[in-house]
């Protein structure tokens, strides 16, 4: 596994995903599993592949290679603020996430 500052050399991570052009299986954004390809530039959440944005990404910073959606993801902050600086939504946490998510929040 390539080592950077998505992946922190883990095949996968507990991560704030949000989806710039519409929702995520009912929500604007998520907090989830997600797993990274062995190059560390692609990741795979929910049956979706996001690509890492070439150059400077408008809103996002991954485009879902099916559907071209744009998706911005970043790992867990300190105080709750996950959501990308330009836009406040709401957020859902993946059930099977719950406890990883609240693991992460103390250790921070």
């Amino acid at each position: 596994m390539k080592n950077n500052q998505l992946t922190k050399g883990n095949q996968r991570r507990v991560m704030y995903i949000e989806n710039k052009d519409g929702e995520i299986d009912g929500a604007a954004a998520r907090i989830g599993w997600l797993e990274f390809s062995k190059s560390g530039l692609s990741v795979y959440y929910r049956g979706r592949t996001l690509s890492r944005a070439k150059g400077s990404g408008v809103a996002g910073n991954h485009f879902d290679a099916e559907t071209g959606e744009e998706y911005w993801i970043s790992g867990i902050k300190k105080k709750g603020s996950n959501t990308h600086w330009a836009e406040s939504v709401k957020v859902v946490v993946d059930e099977d996430a719950k406890d990883e998510y609240q693991r992460i929040k103390e250790s921070i």
